[in-house]
């Protein structure tokens, strides 16, 4: 007996089978576009957050160089970032406390602006301890006795109304409590 194929038997791989590979490939790639995006956006999110912890950081380290400055409340302010000129000091009698601290504050605000997409309200606030507040410069040396919070607010990129101005609903705030 011969046996004689039949027309009906199947050859190869159908059109249907390579369109449904296709389109469970192109699934896959757009799921994998979408990953990467996501990771993007929390690398660019991670990266503004890292340079806020190192300006709170970088302010707290200039407050505690500045320790006759601490203690007058020179650093205490609700406006940061601050637009002043830098304050110049004399040449022979160097800078004053004060001066130090306004210096201290534009520098810091000119960091702000640098490194954070869209600032909004940033500010420091220190209380001193229950003691009475000390009467002569060598009583305000280190260590100063209350604590300080510092709040930075910010944008992400992208999140912003345009034009730099910071929608309320898409701020981020890091608040930190410390001891300078």
């Amino acid at each position: 007996m011969i046996h004689v194929p039949s027309p009906r038997v199947q050859r190869g791989v159908s059109m249907i089978e390579v369109l449904v590979a296709v389109l469970i490939f192109t699934v896959g790639l757009i799921g994998l576009g979408g990953l990467l995006i996501t990771a993007t956006k929390s690398n660019a999110s991670a990266y503004v957050r890292t340079q806020v912890t190192f300006l709170a950081n970088n302010m707290a380290d200039r407050m505690r160089a500045n320790s006759v400055g601490l203690w007058n409340a020179d650093y205490d302010s609700a406006a940061y970032p601050i637009s002043d000129d830098m304050p110049v000091c004399d040449s022979t009698a160097g800078c004053t406390p004060a001066q130090v601290a306004l210096r201290d504050q534009v520098a810091w605000s000119q960091q702000l602006k640098d490194s954070l997409p869209a600032v909004g309200k940033t500010t420091i606030k220190c209380v001193q301890a229950g003691n009475p507040p000390p009467t002569s410069m060598y009583e305000k040396r280190p260590p100063y006795s209350g604590s300080c919070t510092m709040t930075i607010t910010w944008a992400e990129r992208g999140l912003t109304g345009g034009d730099d101005k910071v929608a309320a609903g898409n701020l981020q705030s890091f608040t930190w409590v410390f001891q300078p």
